[in-house]
């Protein structure tokens, strides 16, 4: 299986300090949605994974949330696209589960539910403990300099990243390019003559 797992807030849709409560605050990040239907119809399978301690906080309810999910859910199928999976951390940071990012509990339950070896799949975020999470499964880490890291974007070059980013990570200016890189790279794997 062809599997990429997302961050969501910061990577496919608008981030904010108040959280993300209702629908009607649920904003797509331009060119967001079009590249997980790009990576669809490249073959891609798309999780995300998510912390939402609004819910442990009492800031929203799980109906909100489903709400929520549903709008995009509805807004990727209008691209043809879609996510086959939202798996999300409810707890607060006080409550030190082994599901909240940077932990890789979300990550362990996909490989889990799927029955898939997370070995070298590829994961996206805005943040260190996106990555942190991805990379304690087994991932390959894609930073979008989108959300937490917009401040970034503007540079020209690719950031020297702070030590707590792991190894090796590749630098994107949002997600519609980590699309097109990947499925370039692929392209170009398959092209390439075999040993």
């Amino acid at each position: 299986m062809k599997l990429v797992i997302l961050d969501r807030d910061g990577t496919i849709n608008v981030d904010s300090d108040e959280f993300v409560k209702s629908p009607e605050e649920w904003e797509p990040l331009p060119g967001a949605l079009e590249a997980i239907a790009r990576l669809n119809h490249a073959g891609w399978h798309v999780v995300i994974a998510t912390n939402q301690s609004g819910l442990g906080r009492g800031l929203f309810d799980v109906v909100s949330l489903n709400a929520i999910h549903t709008k995009m859910h509805k807004a990727l199928a209008a691209l043809g696209g879609r996510v086959d999976a939202v798996f999300y951390c409810p707890h607060t940071p006080d409550e030190h589960c082994a599901c909240r990012k940077p932990q890789p509990g979300l990550f362990l339950q996909i490989g889990e539910r799927l029955g898939v070896d997370l070995k070298d799949v590829p994961t996206v975020g805005d943040s260190a403990r996106d990555l942190q999470a991805g990379v304690a499964a087994g991932c390959e880490p894609h930073l979008v300099l989108t959300g937490k890291a917009a401040a970034w974007r503007d540079q020209g070059t690719a950031p020297p990243l702070p030590n707590d980013f792991p190894a090796h990570t590749i630098v994107h200016q949002d997600l519609a390019a980590f699309a097109e890189f990947l499925t370039a790279r692929e392209l170009l794997q398959r092209q390439a003559p075999a040993p």
